[in-house]
């Protein structure tokens, strides 16, 4: 652990022009180019012909998540506007339950400009499905469990009898990557989510899913690649920058993921292998890993002591010689136990050189910044032959970020 925590980010440096950044998605979404990248080797293709190149009889899992309208705005009688970024449920703290409360939640959120809202309730008169009601934003002392937490707690009010859900799809607005530079538009409600997106939650979309299509998702069924569903709640979390010089002083977001029983039975009956769509899969997947461990070295865990932290991966004696399917067995049996047919829990890992992966095989991922986590996810995965990956991109006309072109990569 000790050679993955000084790691230095300034090692996982690339100059990405502006002009490379996709600021907006191509019309057809299928139509992106994707980058291959297996046994060391690059190779360039359009996104409608993935398929072809992946392992027949394969496993591969989407995050289903959806992106919600987080961001709300109010002024104050002052003039001034305070942005209020809705992170993750308080109370109710489970997120369905919460978006369909009534009258009243509680949210961890981001403020802007928040030297001007010190104190008070802020409120704006907004319309909802043809009622006009009053909506109310108000601070609640809340100490943060970690010295470098951003989040405040805010009860949001309102009369009328819609539910939170409603109010956000009324009065908030899509909250598109601040490395984008630009505005949200109309067009983002539609281009900046999945089309099998269903889980309201994320506040970021696991942007690997934009590429594909009924069409694509059909083509995929026909090569006989089987399909799977989890959710892992992307938080802002996300985009944030590592500040730090050893990313062992950087602390990871910690996302809300959901996994079915049939979909860790499905991993059971391909090998414990997978391939994962996008990075938030891959961050799911891997995690499940350590939460079966967990489950078998200690039968009588809750699931809130299911929660992966950050460094746990790196463990000197955490279990590496025993068989995946093992493993994803005792988690199943874990469930059966507490009568579980769904998993809850939260995942802090991180993901970077010197972790070794023991459920992703082939991933597909976009193109990430510089001195990202992302990144180190990805150099990881192909064992520090990321910069080929790059280089090729960079020469060769493609797309970054979250609008731009794809990847599939297999592990090195």
């Amino acid at each position: 652990m000790t050679s993955t925590k000084n790691i230095h980010i300034a090692d996982y440096n690339y100059d990405l022009p502006d002009e490379r950044i996709a600021k907006f998605p191509l019309a057809q979404r299928d139509s992106s180019k994707l980058l291959i990248y297996n046994k060391g080797v690059v190779s360039e293709d359009v996104f409608t012909s993935l398929p072809q190149y992946l392992p027949k009889n394969a496993l591969m899992v989407f995050n289903n998540t959806k992106v919600i309208q987080a961001r709300l705005h109010f002024k104050k009688e002052t003039g001034a506007t305070i942005e209020v970024f809705c992170m993750e449920p308080f109370a109710p703290a489970e997120y369905q339950q919460n978006f369909v409360e009534k009258g009243s939640v509680e949210w961890l959120c981001m403020i802007g400009n928040l030297k001007r809202w010190k104190e008070g309730r802020l409120t704006r008169q907004v319309d909802v499905n043809g009622q006009t009601i009053t909506f109310c934003a108000e601070r609640l002392p809340y100490e943060s469990p970690n010295a470098t937490g951003t989040n405040h707690r805010v009860r949001f009010s309102w009369d009328g009898p819609f539910t939170f859900s409603e109010i956000l799809e009324a009065v908030g607005e899509l909250p598109i990557p601040p490395y984008l530079n630009r505005e949200t538009q109309e067009s983002d409600k539609r281009t900046y989510q999945t089309v099998y997106s269903k889980i309201k939650g994320s506040v970021a979309a696991p942007t690997a899913g934009l590429h594909f299509t009924d069409n694509v998702l059909r083509a995929l069924d026909a090569s006989g690649i089987d399909r799977e569903e989890l959710t892992l709640h992307v938080g802002a979390g996300t985009f944030k920058p590592v500040k730090s010089e050893e990313i062992g002083d950087h602390e990871m977001h910690s996302e809300y993921i959901v996994v079915k029983r049939q979909t860790i039975e499905k991993l059971i009956k391909h090998g414990g292998e997978a391939i994962a769509v996008g990075t938030t899969s891959v961050r799911t997947l891997e995690s499940l890993y350590y939460i079966g461990l967990k489950t078998l070295q200690n039968p009588d865990i809750t699931e809130e002591e299911l929660h992966v932290n950050q460094w746990e991966p790196y463990q000197e004696v955490r279990g590496d010689r025993l068989e995946v399917r093992d493993v994803l067995q005792a988690l199943l049996d874990w469930m059966d136990r507490n009568e579980l047919k769904v998993l809850h829990t939260t995942t802090q890992i991180i993901i970077a050189p010197g972790y070794d992966y023991h459920i992703v095989r082939w991933m597909v991922t976009n193109f990430h910044q510089p001195q990202s986590t992302l990144l180190l996810l990805v150099s990881a995965f192909v064992k520090g032959d990321w910069r080929t990956i790059y280089d090729y991109a960079l020469s060769h006309d493609f797309r970054f970020l979250s609008y731009g072109d794809s990847s599939l990569l297999k592990m090195k």
